[in-house]
């Protein structure tokens, strides 16, 4: 028998939804809540019903409440029957294959739709992977983004590590492992082959691995065989000043912006806005470069 769920109760006849973090890797990294939040449960929306059958034989936990399939697929058309029960007084727990629903994981429409209705909604805090692989990676963690999965086709990809080429604050990204070696080689790319990082696999697992190295090195090392849930750790970029762009690197920004699909001239002027730069001097570095180019 479990003891009643921790946290204040509702003291009016609407529901609550409480978002439940699961273990990443390790079962015995389940929060203590989260047994009782299981087993309290008017309606529990997962996002593999296997999983969560899994989860719960492991936790030895029963279940008596109403177990919905909440995932990618069929979040918009569920959400709305979600939320009518969570108004008729249902405290619905929402849990997700792996850390918290909500991080690049359903849950947000939930969240979203019942805060509309002004549903009270709280949490069960558990494992993360972005904050896991943040304090193993041994890059600076006192200001960090998460910029969730990149982009699968090459040209958005780029043009999305574009956009951050010049964050200074420390960058976390998901990636699956058939993946991994082209987004580390456009990374390296787009940011520099010098730039640090780490690739965290497996984390909390029986395999766990943190690889760390520069950029180059990594897109390296992952043309190997990578298996596993992975997260990747970018370091943010240095400062820098105009003074310290040299023509490559003016025509090297130039030209990851063309392959992301963007026109030579729109290239030059957004490079050069990057680096306070006249257009012209951008425009010159990228004419000498090609003129250097033919034979």
């Amino acid at each position: 028998m479990t003891t009643d769920i921790s946290g204040p109760r509702p003291t009016t006849p609407t529901g609550v939804l409480v978002l439940a973090g699961t273990p990443i890797g390790d079962l015995a990294d389940a929060p203590p809540r989260l047994a009782a939040e299981l087993e309290g449960a008017d309606v529990i929306a997962a996002e593999d019903t296997r999983r969560l059958r899994r989860l719960t034989q492991g936790l030895g936990v029963h279940t008596t409440g109403r177990v919905v399939s909440y995932f990618e697929g069929n979040e918009s058309a569920r959400t709305p029957d979600l939320v009518r029960a969570l108004l008729e007084g249902s405290r619905v727990l929402l849990v997700t294959d792996a850390g918290m629903p909500s991080v690049s994981d359903p849950g947000y429409r939930l969240v979203a739709a019942a805060v509309e209705e002004g549903v009270r909604v709280t949490a069960v805090p558990g494992p993360s992977a972005v904050l896991t692989a943040l304090a193993l990676s041994g890059l600076p963690v006192d200001r960090f983004c998460f910029e969730g999965f990149p982009p699968r086709k090459t040209g958005e990809r780029l043009a999305r590590l574009g956009e951050v080429a010049d964050e200074r604050r420390t960058l976390v990204y998901f990636e699956s492992p058939h993946r991994i070696e082209d987004t580390l080689t456009a990374m390296a790319e787009v940011f520099g082959p010098d730039r640090r990082a780490a690739v965290c696999r497996e984390l909390t697992k029986t395999y766990e691995e943190v690889k760390r190295g520069t950029l180059a090195e990594l897109a390296a090392w992952a043309a190997g065989d990578v298996r596993g849930e992975i997260t990747v750790v970018v370091e943010g970029a240095p400062p820098a000043g105009p003074q310290e762009l040299t023509a490559e690197e003016l025509v090297r920004r130039v030209r990851i912006r063309e392959e992301a699909g963007e026109r030579r001239k729109e290239a030059i002027a957004a490079v050069a806005v990057e680096a306070g730069l006249p257009k012209r001097e951008v425009f010159d570095a990228v004419v000498a470069a090609k003129s250097a180019d033919r034979p």
